[in-house]
């Protein structure tokens, strides 16, 4: 009797804690999103469904639902989670210009996430950094180069920056409208670029202008392009922290954009709402006023409150219902809660982390991100000259490939390594690292200078890496939580290339790295040829030395201006866009945004449009004919700007309204076609509302920003047009 009485106890208990199949409709793919997302919830407490709001959900084991990471990396790779391939930082792809490429990129990402995600579900693993909802892109504009994390961005166009966000929302989360390969997330919004120091409490004051001019646009386009998550920033904005601003969340996102996914917080910004903000005393009233007000998942662990905060009648638990619905869609349509082999992705094998195709795409990438910013025709190099010097404190170090929010991967090709791997047998390569990076060296011994003024060509590997610039806790070298208050390179680098260049006769090749503008007018007068290679990733010495020595030709373009000096540009603090970016900065800047120099020269011509005159809702075409007149096939970034008639409010000198990346032989030639639709003439009042200006509209088209500078650096004359706007 015992024996059957303890039989029956183990059924018993059984059917308390197993999954009850037949009533489990929120894990069998063959019913509605809704009919899944509804009966999951319907089965949880009101404990349960809160501890589903934070980015670690734990495990709910009488369901048969595993425990759930939401806080995942892919920025330029999958990021903190193994060996893969490392791409170029954002910045250095943004240089590319090149949208199809990049949505290339960020499909490869997405198959490496794929991957591991299936390895460690079959091992029974549910790790940090081992999900599938990625919080990349970083789509706020880099407004300012003295923010450190201004590297993780497109740049500081908002249309270039929409291109760039739409083609890797696209290649993450795949091109099935029942499924996602991984779900991106837009982030920070809104307006959100430093100082890093002040970001828990720093409050943000923008016009509604600028907000729809410029910070919103790239949001707007990503919504409308299906991302699946957007996170709120750690800022306010006009007084309201954004992680509980209705008006952005709920105004702006939900009801004029029509989001249909779910939004998260930064990492501990709700908690902010009370300790840094001050908003509100409590966890309870901070946790109400985030989700109250549209957010859906708290990075941290402030909405345990909402559970007093419930008791205490400052929500209600149909609003955590709806956050949890929104949540709930989104695992549901990764797969995550599908018998496994159900789901089309649960077939990507490990054969693809790391392969060689996604390695050629990384050299791919950072040869189109590399920017030739002078050349006085020392490249391309021969590379069987006698000998060769290459010196500098990014010569060899990995931290000049990487950035941040990085992954690993086991064959890391340095500069030093990149154009070793290139030399002629028989030519001398010597390498001596020569100094520090930003700091002076105690040994006043100096062999380097010496023995590098002995060689044909010296390489300079300059610039700066990921532990003077970053984010707040990660740039070990920064006193300013990473942002760059100082825009100089360091000093101790400016003297050291100054002793390399004093009686030298050879040709000086300085590579630039890092993520931000700096102040390169010293480097520009003291070398013969300067490249800009930003963070290129795991390929990054072998795309260098493809440039340096013509295999490839140099094809980046800046997306992003350099001032002269931080003389030319407002306060850190200050977000209006007054004098800020090309197009509304009128000082004369260093390198200007698009600019880009070949090894070849391109002819712009005969540019045409199909309309002398329109009305404010009509669309034209614009052509030219793009030639090139060198001896090297090359390729080129096309682009159109616009120039609207200049109103009594802040209005763009000038807006990057199309481009295109085309590739041409020597003596070929190319009509490129642009349409300019209303919504590409329009711009905005001080309501904030969108209007297209009567009068001349100008359009240029040309291989860099329309400004003076750019013809003084060398880059192609521009064409330009007008079109009258009637009314």
């Amino acid at each position: 009797m015992k024996k059957y009485f303890s039989y029956f106890l183990s059924i018993c208990l059984l059917l308390t804690i197993a999954p009850r199949g037949k009533a489990q409709v929120f894990k069998d793919p063959t019913k509605s999103l809704n009919a899944r997302v509804n009966d999951f919830i319907s089965k949880l407490t009101l404990d349960e469904k809160i501890n589903q709001l934070m980015n670690a959900a734990p495990a709910i084991p009488r369901l048969g639902v595993p425990a759930y990471n939401w806080w995942n990396e892919a920025l330029h790779g999958v990021g903190r989670s193994g060996v893969v391939t490392v791409f170029p930082q954002a910045i250095g792809e943004a240089a590319t210009f090149d949208p199809a490429l990049l949505k290339q990129v960020a499909s490869a990402i997405s198959d490496e996430a794929r991957a591991n995600f299936n390895i460690d579900r079959k091992r029974g693993y549910e790790l940090h950094y081992g999900g599938l909802s990625f919080w990349t892109p970083n789509i706020n504009i880099f407004r300012d180069p003295r923010w450190g994390r201004g590297q993780e961005t497109y740049g500081e166009d908002p249309f270039l920056t929409s291109q760039m966000g739409v083609a890797f929302v696209h290649g993450l989360q795949g091109d099935r409208p029942d499924y996602l390969k991984a779900a991106a997330c837009a982030k920070h919004f809104a307006v959100y670029s430093g100082p890093e120091g002040d970001r828990h409490a720093f409050n943000a004051i923008a016009t509604n202008l600028d907000l729809h001019e410029t910070y919103f646009p790239a949001f707007k386009a990503l919504v409308k392009a299906g991302v699946e998550s957007v996170m709120a920033a750690y800022n306010a904005l006009n007084g309201i922290p954004c992680s509980g601003n209705g008006y952005l969340l709920d105004t702006v996102l939900r009801q004029d954009w029509g989001f249909k996914g779910h939004i998260v917080s930064d990492c501990d910004a709700v908690a902010d709402i009370f300790q840094f903000h001050k908003t509100v005393e409590t966890p309870e009233a901070a946790a109400a006023l985030a989700i109250n007000n549209g957010l859906d998942l708290n990075c941290g662990n402030t909405f345990t409150a909402l559970d007093n905060a419930v008791k205490q009648g400052l929500t209600t638990e149909a609003k955590i219902d709806s956050a949890l619905a929104s949540l709930t869609r989104t695992r549901i349509k990764l797969g995550l809660f599908n018998p496994i082999g159900t789901d089309p992705y649960d077939k990507i094998g490990p054969d693809v982390i790391n392969s060689e195709a996604h390695r050629q795409l990384a050299l791919k990438a950072a040869e189109e991100s590399i920017v030739l910013l002078k050349n006085d025709g020392v490249l391309p190099l021969k590379n069987d000259l006698p000998k060769y010097f290459i010196t500098g404190p990014n010569a060899a170090t990995i931290n000049s490939l990487i950035g941040n929010y990085y992954g690993v991967n086991n064959k890391m090709v340095t500069i030093l390594e990149g154009i070793a791997g290139q030399i002629s047998k028989g030519s001398q390569l010597q390498f001596k690292q020569g100094i520090m990076l930003n700091a002076a060296n105690s040994n006043p011994e100096d062999w380097t200078t010496g023995d590098a003024k002995e060689c044909d060509v010296i390489f300079a590997v300059l610039g700066i890496d990921g532990t003077i610039e970053g984010e707040e806790g990660d740039a070990l070298a920064s006193s300013t939580y990473g942002d760059r208050l100082d825009y100089n390179l360091p000093k101790n680098q400016i003297n050291f290339l100054k002793k390399l260049r004093d009686g030298y006769k050879g040709k000086i090749v300085t590579i630039i790295t890092g993520g931000s503008p700096m102040n390169l007018k010293e480097v520009h007068t003291l070398s013969d040829a300067v490249l800009l290679v930003w963070y290129p990733g795991e390929e990054g010495g072998n795309a260098v030395a493809n440039v340096i020595f013509g295999k490839a030709s140099p094809s980046g373009k800046l997306p992003v201006t350099f001032p002269m000096s931080l003389d030319q540009l407002p306060a850190f603090t200050d977000y209006s866009m007054k004098g800020r970016t090309y197009r509304f900065m009128e000082d004369k800047p260093m390198y200007p945004f698009g600019f880009g120099l070949s090894y070849t020269h391109f002819v712009y011509k005969n540019i045409k449009a199909d309309k002398k005159s329109i009305e404010n809702n009509q669309s034209f075409e614009v052509s030219a004919t793009v030639s090139n007149a060198g001896k090297m096939a090359a390729d080129e970034v096309v682009q159109m700007y616009v120039s609207v008639p200049q109103q009594d409010y802040l209005t763009p000198l000038y807006s990057l309204k199309g481009f295109k990346r085309i590739s041409l032989q020597p003596n070929e030639s190319k009509v490129v076609h642009f349409t300019v639709t209303p919504e590409e003439m329009q711009i905005y009042n001080t309501a904030g509302e969108p209007v297209i200006p009567k009068g001349d509209l100008k359009i240029y088209i040309g291989g860099s920003s329309p400004v003076e500078r750019s013809q003084e650096l060398g880059a192609s004359k521009m064409v330009m047009t007008s079109v009258l706007i009637k009314n």
